[in-house]
């Protein structure tokens, strides 16, 4: 799932679920999410050869093993291809983003499916090795990545004294007021070459750098201003012409330092950040078409197959996973509607993939497309049963409307959700309804297109409302539990999104609940009528949930 959503991020380490070998394939422990047992799977040698024509059939048909044994396969494509900062990605413009890409296009051409690659060219940043913060003097100590500071991205090194901004309050009082660095005057007397120490306030970390920079600073420590909810480390957006290293830190670690200076004399710090920065790096989408099918009647079935920060095993490895087995059990199946399978990438990165093949289709081509499925994140622990809406849907992160979708898409929409939600009654869970924020389904249905699809959440929190419906407890979603520091997935320097942070059982009944929507818009009518507008229906129970107080991403 996509930053676009604006959620929190969480910085702690995070420490992901234990894992068991079960039948020699790496299964985790049992969540502390209750799930229901799904139907038996059928007879998987039946199913490779069988005709697979009703969502019953193709349901059944969608089973652990299988899903599980692509997971092992993604991890091990993240294990063999270490990132710049040399632990197991799958992250865009990486090879193990390549190598996931190519992994898929051979299983589809392998089950007779029509497949493309789609390169496209994005904007490639990332960090080489660890990023360094060291005090030299005079209390040597090294700060620990992702729990004392976290590092903008943008490179640079410097070892010099360190000295604050003006305006910095420290102790921090009760409520935010510290100015601290946002006036050219708060850098008077600023030594250049030194580094400034600037804490969090009222106005932009990029007004806080333009002025530390424009003072001569080598480099800047940005740290939490020390105030309730304000004390752990965090990170901040810059405007992206920052020149100089920047270091976001927690409360202790800035106040430490400031507790350091005296006029004229202050601690020694070493900054170490090396980015690789690329303005023009490959990506691609995978496109896979059926055989068979109306041509003008296409049923799109995507999930974003990038990571972020590492594996990327549940975000979304686990969505990859269950699109892939739905179209092998397909295989032998000519479908009404035809079926266009998509594998994005740079979904993490802003919906980057979807975005390009949404603007790029011809008008008359992206007319043929008559519904969209996505599936992002199926596999989650401490999971929420979401399903997407375009009317009714809220944000995972915050509870708020979600972004206004256009009108005419609500009522068909409703008919593939509607699918989704009668399979989740069917196995006697409940379900939610999110907004398609921060998934690729936005870009289709801002392009007019009807979607929907599922989500079982990630990173921090879960709400008590939650609980109430799905069991488990309130906190993250994923990585440590109970806990809320984050979660593994959208947290830098964690590495911890892997096969152990996804849980099977929720990875199989949620995969069969996309295949049930799956099998009934492959044969849809009313949707799939290129004569006329489709009907729809909203049911009854469908309301907005009770919505929970936002907080927005951080910009100072």
């Amino acid at each position: 799932m996509s930053p676009r959503d604006g959620r929190r991020r969480g910085w702690r380490l995070a420490i992901a679920s234990a894992a068991v070998a079960v039948a020699g394939i790496l299964l985790p422990v049992a969540s502390t999410a209750s799930s229901a047992a799904p139907s038996p799977d059928a007879n998987p040698t039946a199913c490779a050869h069988r005709v697979n024509n009703t969502a019953k059939k193709l349901v059944d048909c969608v089973n652990q093993h299988d899903l599980w044994a692509h997971m092992v396969k993604f991890q091990q494509i993240a294990d063999a291809n270490p990132g710049a900062d040399g632990h197991p990605s799958r992250n865009s413009g990486e090879p193990g983003y390549k190598a996931s890409a190519d992994y898929v296009a051979r299983v589809m051409r392998e089950a007779g499916y029509k497949v493309q690659l789609q390169e496209y060219k994005f904007h490639y940043v990332s960090f080489v090795g660890t990023p360094v913060m060291r005090e030299d003097s005079p209390t040597p100590q090294s700060f620990q990545v992702g729990t004392d500071f976290n590092p903008a991205k943008v490179g640079g090194s410097a070892t010099a004294q360190v000295q604050p901004a003006g305006g910095t309050i420290v102790p921090a009082p009760p409520t935010p007021s510290s100015a601290s660095g946002c006036q050219a005057s708060d850098f008077a007397g600023f030594v250049p070459g030194n580094i400034a120490l600037i804490q969090r306030g009222t106005c932009t970390f990029a007004q806080k750098v333009a002025n530390a920079e424009a003072a001569g600073a080598s480099a800047a420590v940005i740290f939490n201003e020390g105030n309730p909810g304000r004390t752990s480390v965090f990170s901040g957006s810059l405007a992206g012409n920052e020149t100089i290293p920047v270091l976001f830190t927690t409360y202790a670690a800035g106040a430490q330092l400031f507790g350091q200076y005296t006029p004229g004399s202050g601690p020694v710090l070493t900054i170490d950040v090396n980015v690789i920065d690329d303005p023009n790096r490959s990506d691609w989408n995978v496109i896979a078409d059926s055989r068979g099918g109306d041509p003008n009647n296409v049923l799109v079935i995507d999930a974003h197959l990038d990571a972020i920060y590492g594996a990327g095993m549940l975000d979304n490895a686990s969505g990859s996973a269950t699109i892939l087995d739905i179209a092998q059990q397909l295989k032998n199946t000519n479908t009404r509607n035809k079926l266009r399978f998509i594998w994005f990438g740079g979904e993490e990165l802003g919906l980057l993939g979807s975005q390009y093949y949404v603007d790029t289709l011809p008008a008359d081509e992206l007319a043929k497309i008559k519904f969209d499925l996505d599936a992002d994140v199926t596999a989650t622990p401490n999971y929420v049963a979401g399903v997407l809406d375009p009317k009714d849907g809220v944000t995972l992160f915050g509870r708020t409307p979600g972004t206004p979708m256009p009108p005419s898409t609500w009522a068909p929409s409703a008919i593939g959700r509607d699918y989704g939600i009668d399979y989740l009654d069917s196995i006697g869970k409940n379900h939610i309804l999110f907004s398609a924020d921060g998934t690729d389904a936005f870009m289709f249905q801002q392009a007019g297109v009807p979607a929907s699809g599922v989500l079982t959440g990630q990173d921090c929190c879960k709400l008590a409302s939650d609980v109430a419906l799905f069991g488990g407890v309130e906190g993250n979603f994923e990585g440590n539990i109970p806990s809320t520091d984050g979660g593994c997935v959208d947290n830098p320097f964690r590495w911890c999104d892997n096969l152990s942070n996804n849980d099977p059982a929720v990875l199989t009944w949620m995969s069969k609940t996309f295949a049930n929507m799956v099998g009934h818009m492959a044969y849809d009518t009313q949707v799939f009528n290129s004569t006329h507008s489709g009907g729809g229906h909203v049911k009854k129970e469908a309301g907005r949930p009770d919505l929970a107080a936002a907080e927005g991403g951080l910009t100072r």
